[in-house]
């Protein structure tokens, strides 16, 4: 019994090997088929598989206006209370974005505001703002 749990074992490393050389064999084979497959072509030469054909994103901008809520110079935060953002596809709400905190030394909790965001990854960052 014991020879048997060993050949199975042993069968099973065999085939575990070969199923992982075989995948390697053909990724290669596929990145290296065309400069597009690599990522040459788009400066991504590290990127392996379909990712490195994939187009990235690139950050939008916005507009929105509303009330400011809180303020957080120390953890460079703006709480807005916002109308709806077309851009980015939001109702109104009331929400903390990211802002520097040199943006807020002239905004205090209360004012009416303006101001423009850098959408990315469903975020939006305060780049811009101005009383009302």
């Amino acid at each position: 019994m014991t020879t048997l749990s060993a050949m199975t074992a042993f069968g099973l490393a065999l085939l575990l090997a070969a199923c992982g050389e075989k995948a390697e064999t053909n990724a290669t084979a596929t990145n290296a088929a065309t400069p597009e497959a690599s990522g040459e072509a788009t400066g991504m030469g590290n990127v392996s598989g379909e990712m490195g054909n994939m187009a990235m994103p690139a950050a939008t901008t916005a507009k929105g206006s509303g009330t400011v809520k809180a303020i957080d110079k120390a953890a460079g935060t703006i709480t807005l209370d916002h109308g709806p953002i077309a851009e980015a596809n939001w109702p109104a709400m009331t929400m903390a974005f990211k802002a520097a905190p040199a943006l807020l030394d002239n905004i205090q909790v209360g004012d009416k505001v303006a101001f423009d965001l850098k959408l990315e990854d469903g975020a939006g960052e305060v780049t811009a703002i101005s009383k009302q």
